[in-house]
């Protein structure tokens, strides 16, 4: 499933951080996310958009 939600735990494993980084970094706006009834959810192909985007800036 192309447009699969993961939770913020999930993103973070995904991702390498620790739950908190992860947190920070969505409660920032620098993560693509939204929340579900107050808890945070991600699309997975916004995450890869996201780090498509990260590598091209850097």
């Amino acid at each position: 499933m192309t447009d699969q939600i993961q939770t913020l735990q999930e993103v973070a494993e995904y991702l390498k951080l620790t739950e908190k980084t992860a947190y920070r970094l969505v409660a920032e706006g620098k993560l693509p996310g939204f929340k579900v009834g107050g808890a945070w959810r991600f699309k997975r192909e916004d995450l890869e958009a996201w780090i498509e985007a990260q590598k091209n800036n850097n």
